[in-house]
């Protein structure tokens, strides 16, 4: 059976941008899943679309050097959207002047929990310096926290690796814990959608509400900024051994 995909699949794997129309066309499948879940947070299409690009990845015995060529327009497109996260910014500074204290402590305590946590458990669990700057920039967008890896002298790989998997698991459930905690303040739910999740979690807490879209695109901004601030201060006072 796999002998038989793979004769199949060789003639299309080297049609450009094949990977690119597969990776969107697993993500269309995870909406479509999520939907017919009537939007639960476990059903998450970005978990959804890793897990049927990597089975096919698996199955057609492709190398992800030659997935990563196909699809590799996603990849440019992480830094567009990075700056494109000045837009939310500026049209809401009425919202941030207006909750400033609030906000500033939440993302204050959120970035350096996130930040000095990740050291910390690579530290007590006998890790190296690469892999503890590595999980530092965890909570923050992609992109971001590939750029400060590469900057400390992480592995951008295994952030980007985190970064996606924190995204996914404060998806699955922030909304449920924040439930639990009685917070029904849409701005609380939207920062820390993009303060815990970065882009993932906001993804799935837009749709909702208007405020939490707008929070959760404050929460990323802003937490992207402070934690490439924080972590070259860490990787200062981590020396090379």
């Amino acid at each position: 059976m796999m002998h038989a995909i793979k004769e199949v699949w060789t003639p299309l794997a080297v049609t450009p941008l094949l990977w690119l129309a597969i990776t969107l066309f697993a993500y269309l499948i995870g909406k479509w899943i999520q939907k017919v879940c009537h939007d639960s947070p476990v059903a998450n299409p970005v978990l959804i679309a890793i897990v049927l690009v990597a089975v096919l990845l698996m199955a057609t015995g492709t190398p992800y050097d030659q997935y990563f060529a196909g699809a590799q327009f996603i990849h440019f497109l992480l830094g567009p959207a990075t700056v494109a996260l000045a837009i939310p910014l500026a049209l809401n500074a009425v919202h941030i002047r207006r909750s400033l204290r609030g906000v500033g402590l939440a993302l204050l305590a959120g970035s350096v929990t996130t930040t000095v946590s990740g050291v910390a458990v690579v530290w007590m669990l006998g890790g190296g310096r690469s892999v503890a700057l590595s999980m530092a920039p965890k909570s923050v967008t992609t992109p971001i926290a590939i750029a400060v890896a590469q900057e400390v002298g992480g592995v951008p790989a295994l952030t980007a690796a985190l970064a996606i998997a924190g995204g996914i698991f404060a998806a699955v459930i922030g909304q449920a814990v924040l439930r639990w905690l009685r917070v029904d303040d849409w701005r609380a739910h939207g920062l820390a959608a993009g303060v815990a999740g970065s882009g993932v979690a906001a993804a799935q807490v837009a749709p909702l509400n208007g405020l939490a879209a707008a929070f959760a695109a404050i929460g990323i901004g802003l937490n992207g900024l402070l934690t490439a601030l924080i972590v070259p201060l860490l990787a200062y006072l981590w020396p090379v051994g």
